[in-house]
Parts: C-alpha cells; structure tokens; sequence
C-alpha cells in the first residue's frame, strides 16, 4: 500500500516484483528526444519514480542519487511526470549532472508498466528499482508514504551487488 502522510493512495497495478525483467518503456528527454528503456540494456540501471521533481523530498532524493552516481558504475534515470523544460531547468539551478532525468508526460507509458501510476493525482508514486546487466529487477521499493525519502543505504546495497 502507498499512502501520502497516512492517507491511502490507488496504484493502476501491481508492484513489480524482484526476478523480472524490466518492463521496455518510452518517455521523453529534456532535449524533447524519446528515450527508450532499451538503451540501459547491458548496463546495471536504476530507475527513480518521483512524482515531482521540483518538490522538497524529491529534491532531496535526486540530489543524494547524483552524489552517489559519481562513485557507481550505473545508468541513473528519473522518471515524473514534470515537463522536460523544467526538469532541464531544475538540473542546471542544481548542479545535477550525474542522473537523467525523463518525463511520463507525453507516452504516460512508464507509470503503468511500474505499477506506480497515482491515476486520482496524475503523478507517479515514489519508488526505486534496481536492475542488473540482464535487465532483471534485483531490488525494488515502492516508498510507503510518497512524502517520505527511499531507503537509501538498502537501495545503495542492492546497486553495489548488482555491480559486481
């Protein structure tokens, strides 16, 4: 269950669960371009659910993942719903550089096939998930309560193992 500060929150779907392969995807980079999930096949890859980019906790939660992609060798991509413009814009004022940043906005595509689509606020929920080289989730959290941060230490654990 996924709650904001205790009130109960619908997901479209199911979570993913660990073993399976991710789910292929379309979203739109902040050059307008289409991403496409396959570009992170053969390399560990962590992918990020927020469902703002521009608020305090996922400020919080986007910033400690670049610091801590300087030291990984790991494809970072965060995904919300938040306009490529102002995903760009929120990078640059930040500093962050070692994450990429992809909007839901335009195929609506990745939040179904996570299972973190919120369909009574249009936004994502918050959630990490982890995959290896073959593409098989290996961790995964979908955050109890979107206002909170992840827990980054086990999702760290999980990265480091992926790697090796």
């Amino acid at each position: 269950m996924v709650t904001f500060k205790g009130e109960p929150l619908t997901l479209t779907r199911s979570p993913l669960t660990n073993g399976t392969k991710m789910p292929e995807f379309k979203a739109t980079s902040n050059d307008m371009s289409d991403f496409l999930s396959t570009t992170l096949n053969g390399k560990v890859a962590v992918v990020l659910s927020v469902p703002s980019i521009d608020t305090p906790t996922c400020d919080i939660e986007v910033k400690r993942f670049n610091k801590e992609a300087e030291k990984l060798d790991a494809q970072v991509i965060v995904v919300s719903y938040d306009l490529p413009f102002a995903q760009k814009r929120w990078c640059a004022s930040n500093g962050v550089s070692n994450v990429q940043t992809v909007s839901d906005y335009k195929y609506r595509d990745f939040g179904e096939k996570f299972g973190v689509f919120i369909p009574s606020w249009g936004l994502l929920a918050r959630g990490v998930f982890v995959f290896n080289k073959s593409s098989v989730l290996t961790y995964n959290e979908y955050v109890s309560d979107i206002s909170q941060e992840p827990k980054y230490d086990e999702a760290l654990k999980a990265i480091s193992s992926a790697l090796e």
